[in-house]
C-alpha cells in the first residue's frame, strides 16, 4: 500500500491502533486522521505515544479536524484533501447496545453516507475500508457467513439496525471499491490484555468480581449460545493486511471466533478464575428483561438490558472465506480460553480507568 489515507474513529480503541499498525506495516503510506474537536487533547496524547521513538511516523501522521455528521465531514478545506486522499477507513461509530435509534441513525448511518460521499469526491481512491459489525444479522439463527446480509431479519436493538443500513449504504453505492469487516464483540489484546473500554463479557465479569460469594446469580437461558469474542490484536492485524491487499477489495471479512465459547462455558471460566462460588439459578428471558429495567437489580448487575438477548440467541459466524484468505498471512483467532488470563489481570489492575466518550 502506497499514497495517503485517510481514517476515522481516531482516537478510539481500535482506530489509535490500526495507525499504528498502518505505519509499522507500509512504509510508503501517510495517514490523516479525522479528529472531533473535543478530542483534541485525547488525540494529541495518542498521537504522541505513537510516534514516540520513531521519527519515520512523525511526517507520516497527521490530524484534520471534522465530523462525520457534518457534510463534507465538516473540514475547512475538504476539497484539497480529497484531491490527496487515495486510501478511506471508516471506523468511526457510536458501539452502544442501548443506543436511541435517532442518534445511531445520525452517527452511523448519516456519518458513512458522509464518508462515502467525501470517499467519492476523491478522484484517486484506490478503496473504502468500512468496519461493520458481525452483529449485522439481528434476529438470523443457525449459520451466518461473509455472503449472507439481508435475509429479512429483524433487529435487537438500534446498534444493530442502524450498522446494518451503514454497511447497506456502502454495499449500494455504485462504482466504489469497498472492503467490509465484520469482527464479533472486540475485548482486549490478547498478549498484554490491555483494552479502553469495558463492555459486552466484561459487564458479566465486573458483576461477578462485584458480588458476595454464595450470592444468588442469574442463569439465562440454557447456556448452549455461543459469544464470539475476538482480540483487539487479531482485528487490527488482519485489517491491517486485508487492507493492503489488491484481492480483497469488493469482499466482505468475518473477523470472528471460528470455535466461540458458549454462554455457560465463559461463565464457568469466569467463576473459576475469580475464585467465586455463586447459587445460580434459572431466569426465563422475559424475566431477565423487566428485571434489569427495574433501577433496583439494575444497580445491582450493573448490565444493560440489551445484553440479555445475547444470551439466548442461536447464531454461528462462519468465517472459512476470511481463514483462508488470512492463512497466506499466518493469521488465526486465537482460543478465549488461552489468553483470558492476561484479558483477566488487565481488567483487574486498570477497570476504572475506562475512556469514556470515544468513537470506537
Amino acid at each position: 500500500m502506497k499514497g495517503k489515507l485517510f481514517i476515522t474513529g481516531f482516537p478510539g480503541f481500535i482506530g489509535s491502533r490500526l495507525v499504528r499498525e498502518l505505519l509499522k506495516r507500509y512504509a510508503d503510506i501517510e495517514v490523516v486522521a479525522l479528529v472531533q474537536q473535543k478530542f483534541m487533547h485525547a488525540a494529541e496524547a495518542t498521537r504522541y505515544k505513537i510516534v514516540a521513538g520513531r521519527t519515520d511516523f512523525e511526517n507520516r501522521f497527521s490530524f484534520v479536524f471534522g465530523d462525520i455528521t457534518k457534510d463534507l465531514l465538516g473540514i475547512a478545506d475538504w476539497k484539497s484533501l480529497s484531491e490527496q486522499i487515495t486510501h478511506v477507513f471508516h471506523l468511526a461509530a457510536a458501539y452502544d447496545l442501548g443506543i436511541q435509534r435517532e442518534v445511531g441513525m445520525r452517527i452511523n448511518v448519516e456519518g458513512t453516507k458522509n464518508v462515502v460521499d467525501f470517499a467519492r469526491r476523491c478522484k484517486n481512491l484506490v478503496r473504502l475500508d468500512y468496519v461493520s459489525t458481525a452483529y449485522v444479522s439481528g434476529s438470523s439463527t443457525g449459520v451466518f457467513s461473509e455472503s449472507d446480509f439481508d435475509r429479512g431479519q429483524r433487529f435487537k436493538n438500534y446498534y444493530e439496525e442502524t450498522k446494518f443500513i451503514a454497511e447497506k449504504v456502502v454495499r449500494d453505492t455504485p462504482d466504489l471499491p469497498y472492503v467490509i469487516y465484520r469482527p464479533g464483540i472486540v475485548v482486549g489484546d490478547s498478549l498484554t490484555g490491555e483494552t479502553s473500554k469495558y463492555d459486552g463479557p466484561y459487564y458479566v465479569l465486573q458483576m461477578m468480581r462485584s458480588l458476595p460469594n454464595y450470592f444468588p446469580f442469574p442463569r439465562i437461558g440454557d447456556g448452549s449460545a455461543e459469544v464470539n469474542l475476538v482480540p483487539v490484536d487479531y482485528v487490527v492485524n488482519s485489517m491491517a493486511l486485508l487492507s493492503g491487499d489488491a484481492d480483497s477489495i469488493n469482499n466482505t471479512f468475518h473477523l470472528v471466533d471460528p470455535e466461540p465459547m458458549k454462554v455457560k462455558e465463559l461463565q464457568d471460566l469466569f467463576v473459576k478464575k475469580l475464585n467465586k462460588k455463586f447459587l445460580f439459578y434459572p431466569v426465563p428471558i422475559s424475566l431477565a428483561r423487566l428485571s434489569l429495567k427495574m433501577p433496583v437489580l439494575r444497580n445491582v448487575y450493573q448490565m444493560p438490558v440489551q445484553l440479555v438477548d445475547y444470551f439466548v440467541h442461536q447464531v454461528h459466524y462462519e468465517n472459512q472465506f476470511t481463514r483462508d484468505f488470512l492463512s497466506r498471512y499466518g493469521i488465526d483467532c486465537p482460543q478465549f480460553n488461552r489468553y483470558f488470563d492476561v484479558l483477566l489481570k488487565f481488567f483487574i489492575e486498570h477497570d476504572s480507568e475506562s475512556l469514556q466518550g470515544i468513537m470506537i
